[in-house]
């Protein structure tokens, strides 16, 4: 086959993947070659290790979060992440939270900046909503259960974040506290919140 359809055809795998990981061409039958040839041509851009992006591509603020969900796919976007997500913090963290089952190895990821929490049975698999970013499924904990997360780990993230997520969760969420209360109990952080809910009235 000529390079222009197999440059044409991987680039259309990347704009319709958002991100592609390079491994992926394989199955494809493109040579790995064109990668190269592209990104010297300033049309794909190398984003990280065997990660590439269209070069002009409007990645946005969910870009890592997307690479994190391509990179580790048994993954979950929590704490951090999944509150900036929902619109329930004002933190912008540097680092991609993401929750793994206790008994996963620990992702060998350069790109993006990971911060794993290892979490086990029900307080792992519950609450776990799939998004659609940049063309990529990603796994991210529901606000409801994102909030009850932060206040078990309020000693990681400071009691303050916690706070504030709760106000605008009770502010956004209005008829979502029976949720909340439900993954509180599943987190053993009921005694925790409750003072905090009756002071919000």
């Amino acid at each position: 086959m000529s390079a222009q359809p197999q440059t044409k055809k991987l680039l259309d795998l990347v704009r319709k993947a958002g991100v592609l990981r390079s491994h992926e061409l394989e199955s494809h039958g493109i040579p790995r070659v064109y990668l190269k040839r592209l990104v010297d041509a300033g049309q794909l851009e190398r984003i990280g290790r065997g990660l590439y992006a269209l070069a002009d591509a409007d990645l946005g603020e969910k870009h890592n979060l997307a690479q994190a969900g391509k990179r580790v796919p048994r993954g979950v976007i929590c704490l951090l992440s999944a509150l900036r997500f929902h619109g329930l913090t004002t933190q912008n963290p540097f680092e991609v939270w993401i929750a793994i089952d206790q008994k996963a190895r620990r992702p060998a990821v350069s790109y993006p900046p990971l911060r794993i929490i290892h979490l086990s049975g029900k307080a792992f698999s519950s609450g776990i909503e799939a998004h659609r970013i940049e063309g990529i499924n990603v796994r991210v904990y529901s606000a409801a259960k994102s909030v009850a997360d932060c206040f078990k780990f309020r000693n990681k993230i400071g009691i303050d974040v916690a706070l504030e997520a709760l106000r605008d969760y009770r502010r956004n969420y209005r008829s979502g506290m029976d949720e909340l209360l439900r993954y509180a109990k599943l987190a053993r952080v009921t005694r925790v919140m409750q003072p905090y809910l009756e002071s919000l009235g």
